[in-house]
């Protein structure tokens, strides 16, 4: 038997783990991973880091594999230890290895970390850097191929180092994401989201690797049209809104993937109501105020039919408005989105 030493720890907040888990796509789409729809980052975003302890060479380590994603996709890494870094790593050894997912970390109290570091072997802080930007397990692809003992799996990990009880095993290594839940590529065996899992873990007798550097595939994705692609608009080529404006923004999704970015300025506090209308289903998040790595509200169907709706307190400054299409691999169509004060 090959001991499993290092498995890294999902850390998804409660209200994603208390969702239900469909087993089938319920509204279109391909069966597709590895990126759970809702977690991506503002194209374009500079994403500050803070460090909680570590040495210089632990620290340099997870800057090095960062660098990793920031050559290839339409993000930066400012580690500038700010006070209110939207990624901020500890190096607790007795925590294993783990991170929230996406904007899931803007979520998390600013005094605690949203990644831990407890070991940094092979690709381990690539692979961590690879959550924080939006990125799920690929063992948890509805696609995954890997057909589980579950019996051997269980047995395994409530043993040493782990000592995971049968629900946590579950979630960080039998859990699959449903088709309706997540976007992608289909699964990849070399993508440095996968962990090795002996031949004995499965039922097939056939193991996975221990991939310790970005694959092929890895790269293509977190570039590409779902992800932060190059070409796509950023934070400051964000289409301007005016606030209370007599006539609505046209605007539209015109490609599969595509995310459309709306800025916007309030004036004075109160509360602000952003929609979306017409024929298409769209999904809206709201980032700010003044920072467009934070993330405010997010909304899919409260406004009419399949339009979004978001209606919050708003501080005075300025605002960003994502809005894409709710079925990213085939969704295109027209609507229109305002933003006013009441």
């Amino acid at each position: 038997m090959t001991p499993i030493r290092h498995v890294c720890f999902d850390r998804i907040l409660p209200r994603d783990l208390l969702r239900p888990q469909a087993t089938m796509a319920t509204r279109g789409g391909r069966t597709r991973a590895i990126s759970p729809i809702g977690k991506t980052w503002i194209n374009g975003s500079t994403l500050s880091v803070r460090f909680i302890g570590g040495d210089a060479a632990q620290r340099a380590k997870a800057q090095e594999q960062a660098g990793w994603w920031q050559a290839v996709a339409n993000l930066r890494f400012a580690f500038n230890d700010a006070p209110n870094a939207d990624i901020r790593i500890a190096f607790d050894p007795h925590d294993g290895a783990w991170s929230y997912i996406g904007t899931d970390c803007r979520s998390i109290p600013l005094d605690q970390p949203t990644m831990n570091l407890g070991f940094l072997d092979g690709g381990t802080a690539a692979h961590e850097f690879g959550h924080a930007i939006g990125l799920a397990h690929e063992h948890s692809n509805p696609q995954g191929g890997i057909q589980w003992n579950e019996a051997v799996v269980l047995r395994e990990l409530a043993g040493s180092p782990n000592f995971w009880d049968e629900a946590t095993t579950r979630h960080n290594v039998l859990f699959r994401y449903a088709a309706d839940q997540i976007n992608g590529t289909a699964f990849d065996p070399d993508s440095i989201m996968l962990y090795f899992f002996p031949a004995t873990w499965t039922t097939n007798g056939v193991a996975t690797r221990a991939n310790e550097v970005l694959s092929k595939t890895d790269k293509q994705f977190i570039a590409g049209a779902k992800m932060y692609p190059r070409a796509a608009p950023t934070a400051a080529e964000a289409t301007p809104l005016t606030v209370n404006a007599r006539t609505r923004t046209a605007a539209a999704i015109g490609q599969f993937g595509e995310e459309d970015l709306f800025r916007f300025t309030a004036a004075e506090a109160g509360r602000y109501v952003i929609d979306t209308r017409g024929p298409t289903d769209v999904v809206m998040k709201l980032f700010g105020p003044n920072s467009p790595t934070a993330l405010i509200a997010e909304d899919d169907d409260s406004g009419f039919a399949t339009n979004a709706r978001i209606a919050v307190p708003l501080s005075a400054g300025d605002y960003w408005v994502q809005v894409r299409h709710y079925n990213r691999e085939s969704g295109q169509g027209d609507y229109s989105v305002k933003v006013r004060r009441g």
